[in-house]
């Protein structure tokens, strides 16, 4: 165990994105390996690898190795770049290129998503709840709710509002009540109301405390929203 907790912490940081769209970006397998294989590089201190030190790690060959580079760069997602260290004139590949394609594909993503009809203001709603721009992060984070984890956009909104009559507007809290109710089988805001409104018919049973009563005062206006699909 002790051997796989020392592998585990030997990690590269590379964006999620990088991996899940760089088809959309027109790279093939190879490409995303020597891009790789040059951010390792140079976090262990090597700027400028060679097509013979790169190739060394790859299943392509040291000529191979140079046509990719040279599609690279010819596509501005690598540049070499001139950098003087010590009065002594080095160059350097830049990934700057690949990282800003990754960002704007993720923008255009993002104002698509805007504009679909089926998404009615998604991104802004959040963004009016939570009195601010999203993080590139947190659109990721409701791009992976819609399109991995199939949630309903409406669905969406309901752990939303829910989380802001909570109190405790934050993604985690809504990712974990959008979870919840996924394990539950709650696929529609009905089928949330519907579990909530039981589950909160059993605890005023139990327990009917003023403080409760309060509470329940208090989540009726979040059946009310329920209600409403907008």
């Amino acid at each position: 165990m002790n051997g796989i907790a020392t592998l585990m912490k030997e990690q590269l940081a590379l964006p999620k994105r990088l991996l899940t769209n760089y088809r959309h970006l027109g790279l093939t397998e190879s490409d995303v390996m020597v891009l790789l294989h040059i951010h390792r590089f140079q976090t262990e201190g090597n700027d400028f690898p060679t097509p013979s030190e790169l190739s060394e790690f790859l299943s392509i060959n040291e000529y191979e190795c140079s046509q990719v580079l040279r599609k690279l760069i010819q596509k501005s997602y690598l540049s070499i770049e001139q950098n003087t260290n010590e009065q002594v004139l080095n160059e350097v590949y830049s990934l700057n290129g690949l990282w800003e394609a990754l960002l704007e594909e993720q923008e255009d993503e993002y104002r698509t998503k805007q504009d679909d009809p089926e998404q009615p203001n998604m991104f802004v709603l959040f963004e009016q709840e939570f009195g601010r721009a999203l993080s590139p992060f947190e659109i990721e984070t409701i791009n992976i709710w819609i399109d991995e984890d199939h949630q309903e956009p409406a669905l969406i909104k309901a752990a939303l509002r829910e989380a802001v009559l909570m109190g405790k507007l934050n993604f985690k809290y809504i990712d974990r009540i959008l979870r919840e109710w996924k394990k539950k089988g709650i696929r529609s805001v009905q089928d949330a109301r519907e579990a909530s409104k039981s589950f909160r018919s059993q605890q005023g049973k139990s327990n009917q405390t003023s403080e409760e009563q309060s509470s329940q005062r208090d989540v009726s206006i979040y059946y009310n929203w329920l209600d409403d699909d907008a």
